[in-house]
């Protein structure tokens, strides 16, 4: 019986590693095959460290045969990255397409340091090889184009384009398109702005270009400003006229309310001058008034007569009729000068 349960745990083990060898043979014959060295053991290993063997061994070929030569390319670094979240066959082929052209500098540490950080690291490379192309303003931004005034208060709607090549060794923590495409427009409105005249700038847009680039605008950033190009320049309102015209007709609102601020004024000493005639009458009102009573008492005093009085009356009736004719008199006069200036 213990020589029958023997025989069956050996045949069971001979069995499991029958298993293992077949499943393993695949890739390990083709890592030994192609140089890459990854032993039958390591491929037992990433198994149970749950990495994807098949990925590392591929990348590992991969960059053997591309004759990539980076000391730090390693199975262990590969399935390092690969249990950090990182893309291995990503890696892999942006340093391979680094090295075949022959002109990017980057190593393995860089590529999955830019892996890790988010970025497409195939992608960059290629951007570094073949330069980019952005809109400035983008593609489907609220505005059209980048408005800008110069000194002579004319508009000019520009549409520029800038060709970036990526930047590898700023690509990890520098900023991104967005801020090149705030960057170029600020500079654009600026260079616009300090030209004297539009016609200026519509003669020789290049000048733009020119100004834009002198300031550096890339520093800090991922790319490299390879070239800025107006694509498109038109000419917009007159903004200068525009304020001026607010102005003037601001000026106008506030004289007109400074002047009906001083005709308010003068109605209302007008109203006040009215108040006063109108007391002053109502004084005399009440001296006329009082006339009488100072007659009466100068009857009963014997102050006054009654001979007195009625010379008085005498008096006030000539004094009515002298003023009657004097009226009389002047009606007449200017009649019969009308009359003659019409004949």
């Amino acid at each position: 019986m213990w020589l029958i349960i023997a025989a069956l745990v050996v045949v069971a083990f001979v069995l499991v590693l029958f298993g293992v060898f077949a499943s393993y043979f695949g890739l390990w014959i083709q890592s030994l095959l192609t140089g890459a060295k990854v032993g039958f053991l390591d491929l037992i290993g990433m198994t149970f460290r749950k990495v994807n063997t098949r990925g590392i061994v591929r990348a590992k070929i991969m960059s053997v045969q591309s004759g990539l030569s980076d000391p730090d390319l390693t199975t262990r670094a590969l399935e390092a990255h690969a249990l950090a979240g990182g893309n291995v066959q990503q890696v892999t082929r942006a340093l391979i397409a680094a090295k075949k052209a022959k002109t990017i500098s980057l190593t393995f540490k860089e590529a999955t340091a830019i892996d890790l950080a988010g970025r497409d690291v195939l992608e960059s490379v290629q951007t570094s090889v073949y330069p980019k192309v952005i809109d400035c303003p983008p593609r489907g931004s609220a505005k059209a184009s980048l408005d800008a005034v110069a000194k002579d208060g004319i508009q000019l709607k520009v549409k520029a384009r800038v060709t970036v090549r990526a930047n590898l060794q700023q690509l990890i923590g520098g900023a991104t398109e967005e801020t090149i495409i705030a960057r170029v427009g600020e500079g654009i409105v600026s260079a616009i702005g300090s030209a004297a005249s539009h016609k200026a700038v519509l003669e020789n847009p290049d000048v733009i270009s020119k100004a834009v680039l002198a300031k550096r605008l890339d520093s800090q950033t991922a790319f490299e400003i390879v070239s800025i190009d107006i694509a498109d320049i038109d000419v917009g309102a007159n903004i200068g006229a525009r304020l001026q015209a607010d102005q003037a007709e601001a000026d106008t609102q506030v004289a007109r309310a400074r002047a009906e601020n001083k005709r308010a004024s003068a109605v209302a000493a007008e109203k006040e001058m009215e108040a006063k005639v109108e007391e002053s009458r109502a004084q005399l009102v009440l001296a006329q008034a009082a006339v009488p009573e100072a007659m009466a008492d100068a009857f009963r005093s014997g102050k006054l007569g009654i001979l007195d009085y009625f010379k008085l009356q005498n008096i006030s009736a000539d004094t009515e009729m002298r003023k009657a004719l004097a009226v009389t008199s002047k009606e007449s006069t200017d009649a019969y000068s009308a009359s003659n200036l019409s004949h």
